[in-house]
Formats: C-alpha cells, structure tokens, sequence
C-alpha cells in the first residue's frame, strides 16, 4: 500500500495554483504589449522567430519540476515484505527479589547474581514479548515498565541489588500487585508474571493479592533461588555473615511451600532453580503455550521508498527545460 511519509509536504503543491496565475498574467501583459508596439504585421515580422509555444512548453516543464520535487520531499513509499511495527508475543511482568537473603551463598556466587543470570536467559528468548521490572524487599519498586526495548532490561538487571530498596523484607504481596497493576488490567489473557525469589518470611497480604491477580487473568511462574536446608547470609560490608541481635548466624531457607502455593493457585509452575539454561527453557515452554496479541515491538517498520525516481525525473525534465529554445527551430515550425 503506497503512503507518503512527510504529507505536511503535500501543501507545497498548492503554490502551483499561484505560479500559474502568474503565468497567464504574464501572456496577458505580453499581448498588450504586442499591441501597443504598433503595427501588427511590421510587430509579427520584427517577432516571426519567437514561439510562444515553446515559451508555454517550458513553463509547464518547469511546474512539472517543482511538483515532482515536492512528491520527493514527501516520499511516496511502500512497506516491505514481511516487515511490520507490531508482532504478536505476551506481557511479561517479573518481580525480582533483591533482600539481604539472596545474598546467601548456598547457590554459587550468590541467590541474586543466580537470579540474574536466569533473567538474562529468558530475556535473550522473550523475542516479540514485552517485559518489565519490579524490585522488591520490604518494598516493591517499578524499575522498568513493560517495554520491547530488551536491551535495557538487561542494563536494569544488572543493576538490580540490595541498596535499590532501602526496606529490607520480603513483601512478595506487594511486589505481585505492583506487577498486575502494570499490565493491562482490561485483558484477562495475554500477561504472565515471573517471580523469582526464596520465598523467605511471611506476608500477610500474599493472599489478597494472589486474589486479585488470578481475578485479573494473570498467571504467576514461581522461580525458587536457595536451598530448603538454608545458608548464612554473607554481608559484604563487615565480610561477615549476619547474626541476630543475641549474635546467632542468620540461617535463610528457601521456602518452597508458599511459592508452590502461588504458582498452583494461578495457573502457573513453580521451578526449583538448578541452572540457567533449564530454567529459561522451562519458563519459555510455558509462555510459548500463551495465547498472544498484536505488541508495539518498538521497532520501525521497514520501506522502499521512491523518492529517487521522482528526483531523477525532475532533473531530466530540467535538462529538457534547459535545451528547448524560444526560438523556433528550422526543421519544425511552431507558431
């Protein structure tokens, strides 16, 4: 389907209509002059080499010119096969937990740079989706909204860490509603939430909130980070392990059990991490199974334009501008 790119350029054809006024103006004058001169037969013999259709020829030449170099401005184009601005994929919201818990080494280096690299994975398949970030401790925090833009959820990834909440906790209910209330609440299809997280404590909203969410039609896939059997929390500031205030080692455990809870009662899998690659391939799996809609993949579709031809025959028509004369030719008699 041809389309112009820059119709604001399209008004320029409207200062045609002056220039030919202009012209008959011009022959208008040109015969009062004829007639002024005097006699009209010594006038026709002191003009008989002049054309005036020559003359005419090459205004209309030179309009064409201008039209043609305006349509160029404009850019007539057509879209290319197969390119398009939007792609059909899912709204993938994820909720990373970022407490002093995930620093537990029980996982190698630790819970959270696990948890980020199972995130760089699935953003390196999510292809057509959009994705977003929530960050969460005793607070949850929007990092990034739902975007095609996977190269900056990377950048938001990495800097994921403890220091971004400034509440330390675990307030997975907050952090769930955050995320439904970042996506499209008007579609009950269409939208997952990742959560990945030890699941430690308890909070008292989960179960509001995982109401609310399977209300709204979203599904919850659960990435548990640790092990059942717990891990001192290592604290890079006093490269110590944390202790309570009666100076015991703090043990983090994962907690299975509420995350199994959250991903039944939505519709969705719990995934004990083991490494990367199985975890993005399993969580894939699961949103390939979604049903998907038309996205703004964010980027620009692609065209072939014709400006070029326009140009081209603009400055041909110029060039034949150029050689007509105003005279009359010998071979070709033109009144």
């Amino acid at each position: 389907m041809f389309s112009f790119q820059n119709t604001e350029y399209l008004i320029g054809l409207t200062v045609l209509v002056p220039l030919v006024l202009l012209f008959f103006f011009v022959l208008r004058w040109k015969r009062n002059v004829r007639r002024k001169m005097g006699d009209e037969e010594l006038v026709n013999k002191l003009t008989q080499g002049y054309s005036s259709t020559y003359f005419r020829l090459k205004f209309f030449v030179l309009l064409a010119v201008v039209a043609l170099c305006i349509l160029a401005a404009a850019n007539l184009r057509t879209p290319k096969a197969g390119s398009s601005g939007n792609k059909s994929g899912v709204d993938v919201m994820v909720a990373l937990d970022v407490s002093n818990s995930m620093l537990a080494q029980d996982i190698k280096p630790n819970r959270l740079e696990r948890s980020k690299q199972v995130l760089n994975k699935i953003i390196e398949k999510l292809d057509n989706n959009r994705m977003g970030l929530v960050v969460f401790a005793g607070q949850a925090f929007l990092q990034m909204p739902l975007t095609a833009d996977l190269g900056s959820a990377k950048m938001f990834v990495a800097n994921a860490a403890p220091s971004a909440v400034p509440v330390q906790g675990t307030v997975i209910g907050d952090a769930l509603k955050l995320c439904n209330a970042s996506l499209d609440t008007k579609e009950k299809k269409y939208k997952t939430i990742l959560l990945i997280t030890d699941g430690e404590g308890h909070d008292e909203k989960l179960e509001a909130a995982i109401n609310d969410i399977s209300e709204f039609g979203v599904v919850v896939h659960t990435i548990g980070i640790g092990s059942p059997e717990g891990s001192p929390i290592f604290d890079p500031v006093s490269n110590d392990y944390r202790k309570d205030n009666e100076g015991n080692t703090v043990i983090t455990r994962l907690n299975e059990k509420e995350l199994q809870l959250i991903a039944t009662k939505t519709g969705g899998q719990y995934i004990l991490f083991s490494n990367a690659d199985e975890v993005a391939a399993k969580i894939m799996a699961q949103l390939s199974t979604m049903e998907k809609k038309q996205i703004d993949s964010g980027e620009q579709r692609s065209y072939n334009a014709f400006f070029q031809w326009f140009l081209l025959v603009a400055l041909l028509l110029l060039l034949i501008e150029i050689i007509i004369p105003e005279r009359k030719m010998k071979w070709f008699s033109a009144k």
